[in-house]
């Protein structure tokens, strides 16, 4: 359990800058494009969701208690909401955070199985 959490902690923070210097890209063109697109916000929403999770992993990986584990699962849960959701509620220029959804149920999915 500590070594999955180690390693879940630092995937989700790296994911979480890659997450974050793609919405920055992604909204570069689209104030170049001047497509009045909001998906930059939403995006750093879900970067800085996913960095909260890979610290909270990391800060609890020591511990026996569920606490930080139940913690995690909500604020993961919400980061795939928004990564899901956010397509269908945003105009264009947000494809990325269907697949970044995906990426983060596929770590729930994992999570859960031990």
């Amino acid at each position: 359990m500590k070594t999955t959490k180690l390693v879940l902690g630092i995937i989700m923070i790296v994911l979480g800058v890659i997450i974050f210097f793609q919405s920055m890209v992604a909204g570069l063109g689209n104030a170049i494009a001047a497509n009045n697109s909001h998906s930059v916000a939403s995006g750093v929403m879900v970067a800085i969701l996913y960095i909260v999770v890979g610290i909270v992993y990391l800060a609890t990986r020591k511990s026996e208690k569920m606490g930080g584990d139940i913690a995690g699962l909500i604020i993961s849960i919400i980061a795939w909401l928004m990564g899901a959701f956010l397509r269908r509620f945003t105009s264009m220029g947000v494809a990325h955070f269907n697949y970044w959804g995906n990426v983060l149920h596929l770590a729930l999915h994992v999570k859960l199985q031990e």
